[in-house]
Formats: C-alpha cells, structure tokens, sequence
C-alpha cells in the first residue's frame, strides 16, 4: 500500500514522488553549494596559471578553501560576512607577516605570536572569521615565495583572493530564489 509520501505530488504523471522531490530539495542547497564553490576556486586556480599575475607567489592559498566554506555552505553565519571575511584576512595577513618578520625565522614563537594575535585582533575588531588563523600562519609558514612577498603578501594572494570570493558569494549567494546575502555588510548599525 502506498504512503501518502510515495503519492505524486499531481496527476501529471511527469511528476515526482513526494518523496523524491523532498530529497531533491533537501539537496539543491548541497548541489548549490557546491557548484558555488567550484566556480570561485576555479576562478582562482585559472588566475594561478596566469604567468604575470603568479609570478612571485600563487595566488591561492589553503586559507581560501576554509572561506569558501564559509561563505557557500553556510553564508548566514556570522563568520561569512563580508565585513569578517575581509577585515578578518587583511589583518591576519598584516599580523602573520609581521610576526615572521619580527622573528625572522619560522619556529615556534612566530607560529604562536602570528595566530594568537590575529585570534586577539579579530575578537577586538568584530571580525572574526576562521580561516584568518591560517592566513596569518601561512604567512609565517608558508613557501621562500610567500615570504619574500613581504606585506605584498596581503594585497596577493590575499586581497585578490578575498575579492573573488566575496564577489562569486555575492552573485552566487543573491541566485536562488530565496537568496539575500550578504544580510548585512557590517557587523554594526542597521
């Protein structure tokens, strides 16, 4: 005997259970996400073959993969503001440079003063974003290359990276029917 669930949804035979379009359903934000994702580490990854633009340094790091999370499987949460999302990687990048350079070598203590600080400043800043820390970690640990860029280090890989995400989040999040992202640019104010 059937179900209510495993009746069609109407007489239109084309149609599907009402089972299968609730799985449906339940996995387009999954698909969605996905393709959302896909397309901004593409971007960044074509980009990366450029010659002139990744001559000193990719201009991907594993930092990104961590936003892209973020921003494309959960862009309500707080975490994925653009505010946090920009402020939270423009500072670790600062932070995690300064730490190497006032160091000088890659040990413990630049590791520790890097992330820390940038956990430090992102909580006084309303700008917390996860993937900071390892912004800020790459830059102590990271590649000859990425070390050499110096403050570089923050306009790219960092900069260019944080405005294609933002800018696939924006277009990819604002798509679906119910899409309003970002909710709000700033942490503060209406």
């Amino acid at each position: 005997m059937e179900t209510p669930e495993d009746q069609p949804i109407s007489a239109d035979a084309t149609t599907l259970p009402l089972t299968e379009k609730r799985r449906f359903e339940r996995l387009k934000p999954v698909y969605w996400s996905m393709i959302s994702s896909s397309l901004a580490i593409l971007i960044l990854s074509q980009l990366n073959n450029i010659p002139y633009l990744a001559a000193d340094a990719p201009l991907i790091i594993g930092a990104f993969g961590a936003s892209a999370v973020l921003l494309f499987a959960c862009p309500q949460s707080p975490y994925a503001h653009p505010y946090n999302v920009i402020v939270g990687h423009f500072l670790c990048a600062i932070i995690g440079v300064s730490a190497f350079q006032l160091v000088g070598d890659v040990n413990s203590l630049s590791m520790i003063l890097a992330v820390s600080v940038a956990i430090g400043t992102m909580q006084l800043t309303h700008s917390l974003h996860p993937p900071g820390g390892a912004t800020a970690l790459i830059a102590v640990i990271g590649s000859e290359q990425i070390h050499q860029l110096g403050y570089g280090y923050v306009l790219s890989p960092v900069g260019i990276g944080i405005a294609i995400l933002i800018g696939v989040a924006y277009v990819t999040n604002n798509l679906p029917k119910k899409g309003k992202w970002p909710e709000k640019w700033l942490p503060f104010g209406k």
